[in-house]
């Protein structure tokens, strides 16, 4: 079985917002999360589905 990265609905991503700030999200595709930096957390994009869950967010300081 191939890993084949999922790719999030560009029409969706217009329109979700941190749900902490109601700020603008960044795709990053490559690491397949979805990055507020205003409140400095980014979202796990999980088979093709952002997880918008504060308690499933990374913090952007661990990232290098």
């Amino acid at each position: 079985m191939s890993e084949r990265r999922s790719t999030v609905d560009p029409k969706l991503l217009e329109i979700l917002v941190c749900p902490v700030t109601k700020g603008a999200l960044i795709y990053d595709a490559e690491a397949q999360e979805l990055i507020s930096r205003q409140a400095g957390l980014a979202y796990p994009i999980r088979d093709g589905i952002p997880i918008m869950l504060i308690d499933e967010a990374r913090p952007l300081d661990e990232t290098p």
